[in-house]
């Protein structure tokens, strides 16, 4: 009697708020072997039109931001400096607008936290991860504990575990899950 090979099933794709934009060929991280995006002519977006400068959304309208979904996306799929490109356009946008210019700012200091681990800096990452996610509870304690589709507690608990346990790789980062 043959064998039947049990065939694995794919991989779970990550879910994707943005899936018109598409992901970067690769992830830039500063000072590694791949060509920076956008000042080496060999960069993934080297002379690319630059995107048009966000305009402000109130937080309540995340879900029509194409630009925080498509950062979401990034920081999930592990393109975190290219995350931090992204959401930094929109905390410009929306710094008249405390409460989303932190839970930007928060959420650009967790992505450059996490962005510490491959780059061998554990300091940076525990000062990063520490500014991110006392900013973003700051954000949790004004709006009960959720803003722009995050549930803010949930991501800074996670968020403090990854960066206390050492990590070994920035795969090891807390996902951030938007409410549908």
């Amino acid at each position: 009697m043959a064998r039947r090979r049990l065939r694995r099933a794919p991989a779970p794709r990550m879910h994707r708020y943005a899936p018109e934009r598409p992901l970067p060929p690769y992830a830039y991280l500063p000072g590694g072997a791949l060509p920076h995006p956008t000042q080496d002519a060999r960069g993934h977006s080297y002379r690319s039109e630059p995107p048009a400068p966000a305009g402000y959304l109130a937080p309540e309208r995340w879900r029509e931001s194409r630009d925080y979904l498509f950062g979401v996306d990034l920081y999930n799929a592990g393109f975190l400096w290219e995350a931090h490109e992204v959401w930094e356009g929109l905390w410009h946008a929306a710094k008249h607008d405390a409460l989303q210019a932190d839970l930007l700012q928060g959420l650009i200091q967790c992505a450059a936290a996490a962005l510490k681990v491959p780059m061998g800096q554990p300091g940076g990452l525990e000062r990063l991860a520490r500014a991110g996610t006392e900013r973003l509870e700051r954000v949790a304690r004004r709006t009960g504990g959720a803003c722009m589709g995050l549930a803010l507690f949930d991501f800074v608990r996670d968020m403090r575990a990854f960066a206390a346990a050492g990590p070994t790789s920035a795969d090891e980062r807390p996902e951030l899950v938007l409410e549908r």
